[in-house]
C-alpha cells in the first residue's frame, strides 16, 4: 500500500487530463499527427474517444482498487511516456502534447519521468494492494485516510503544475537562447 497515494494521484490526473482533452482535443490531435502521422480528421475522433476512455478508467480506478484497473492505469502511463519519448526523439517543432487540453505541456524529460513514475506506482498497486473499494482501503490509514487523500490531491496538483510550468520555462529558454544566437 506504500504507493497508493501516487496511484490515486495518477488516477485523478487521468480524469482531469481526459476531461480537458474531450473538451479541447486540438492540441493533442496536432501532436498525434506530428508524432504518429496521419490526418487531423482521423485523429480528432481517436483523441476524443481515447480521452473519454481515460476519464472512465481514471474514475473507475479511483473508486475500486483492482489489479486489472491498476494494470490499465499503468499501461496508460507507459503509453504516455512512450509518446513523450518519441516526440522528444524526433525533435520536431512539437510545442505541446496537449495532455491538459491546452498548449502548455511540451514534451520534456520531466514529463517522461513523471509518466514513468506514475506507471511504476500503478504496477505496484496492481501487484501489492488488496482488492476492494478505495474508501475502506484508504480509511484504514491514520486519521481515516484524510492525510493520504490530501497528499494524493497535492501530488496530482504538483504534477500538473510541474508539467505545465516546467514546459513553459523550457519553451521560453529555447526562445531566449534562439534570440541570443541570432
Amino acid at each position: 500500500m506504500e504507493l497508493i497515494g501516487p496511484y490515486l494521484a495518477a488516477c485523478a490526473l487521468l480524469v482531469v487530463a481526459g476531461l480537458a482533452k474531450v473538451a479541447r482535443p486540438d492540441d493533442t490531435t496536432r501532436a498525434a499527427v506530428q508524432v504518429l502521422g496521419g490526418t487531423i480528421g482521423r485523429w480528432r475522433w481517436a483523441v476524443r474517444g481515447g480521452a473519454a476512455a481515460e476519464v472512465v478508467l481514471g474514475a473507475a480506478a479511483l473508486v475500486v482498487v483492482e489489479p486489472v484497473l491498476a494494470g490499465a492505469v499503468a499501461a496508460s502511463y507507459v503509453a504516455f511516456c512512450g509518446f513523450v519519448v518519441v516526440a522528444r526523439h524526433r525533435g520536431g517543432p512539437l510545442a505541446s502534447c496537449g495532455c491538459f487540453g491546452r498548449p502548455d505541456t511540451p514534451p520534456t524529460v520531466l514529463h517522461a519521468f513523471v509518466d514513468a513514475g506514475l506507471a511504476v506506482a500503478a504496477v505496484w498497486v496492481a501487484v501489492a494492494c488488496p482488492d476492494g473499494w478505495t474508501v475502506p482501503l484508504v480509511g484504514h490509514g491514520p486519521w481515516l485516510g484524510i492525510p493520504l487523500v490530501l497528499a494524493s490531491a497535492a501530488c496530482a496538483f504538483v504534477a500538473v503544475l510541474a508539467l505545465s510550468t516546467y514546459g513553459r520555462l523550457v519553451t521560453a529558454r529555447r526562445l531566449f537562447d534562439g534570440e541570443r544566437a541570432a
